[in-house]
C-alpha cells in the first residue's frame, strides 16, 4: 500500500468537522480510512484545545476519544526539533511529526507554512484543504 500517512493542522481538523461545511468530507475520509493521520501528543493538546475553545470540553473530548480509537491514527514520538518555522514556531510541532511519521504531506491553509517549499531538507509538502480534497477524489475515483 502506498503511504497514505498525513499530518493535519488544527484548523483544517476544525473546518473538517463542522458537519455541513465544505470540508466534512475531510473527516469522513478519515473515518473511511482513506488516510492515515498522524498525530503526536502536543498536536493532540492542541486538538481538544482548540476544539474546545470553539464548541465545548464534551464534543472536544469525544473527537479526541474517536481519534485515538482508530486505527488509522499513528501516535508519533517526534524526538527532532527542526525549527524551520521561524515566523511562527508553536506549527513547528506539525512539522516535526510530518517528519518523525514521513508524511507524504501536511494539510494547512496557514501561509507560514509556506517557508518548506524553499527549504530541500527534509521536503515535507504542504497541500491546502482544497488541494487535499482533490488528493481525496483522486483517491475515489482510482478505487471506483
Amino acid at each position: 500500500m502506498q503511504n497514505d500517512r498525513i499530518v493535519l493542522d488544527t484548523n483544517c481538523l476544525i473546518a473538517a468537522l463542522a458537519r455541513k461545511g465544505k470540508y466534512y468530507s475531510v473527516w469522513q475520509g478519515f473515518q473511511q480510512r482513506k488516510y492515515t493521520l498522524c498525530v503526536t501528543n502536543e498536536i493532540l493538546e492542541e486538538y481538544q484545545e482548540i476544539i474546545e475553545q470553539k464548541t465545548s470540553a464534551v464534543v472536544a473530548e469525544n473527537v479526541i476519544n474517536l481519534l485515538l480509537k482508530c486505527e488509522n491514527l499513528v501516535l508519533v514520538d517526534s524526538y527532532f526539533r527542526l525549527q524551520l518555522i521561524e515566523s511562527d514556531p508553536d506549527d513547528n510541532k506539525f512539522v516535526d511529526c510530518a517528519f518523525a511519521a514521513n508524511a507524504i504531506f501536511i494539510v494547512s491553509n496557514d501561509k507560514h507554512f509556506d517557508i518548506l517549499k524553499n527549504i530541500s531538507f527534509p521536503s515535507i509538502r504542504v497541500l491546502n484543504l482544497n488541494e487535499f480534497l482533490e488528493w481525496l477524489n483522486r483517491i475515489d475515483t482510482s478505487l471506483g
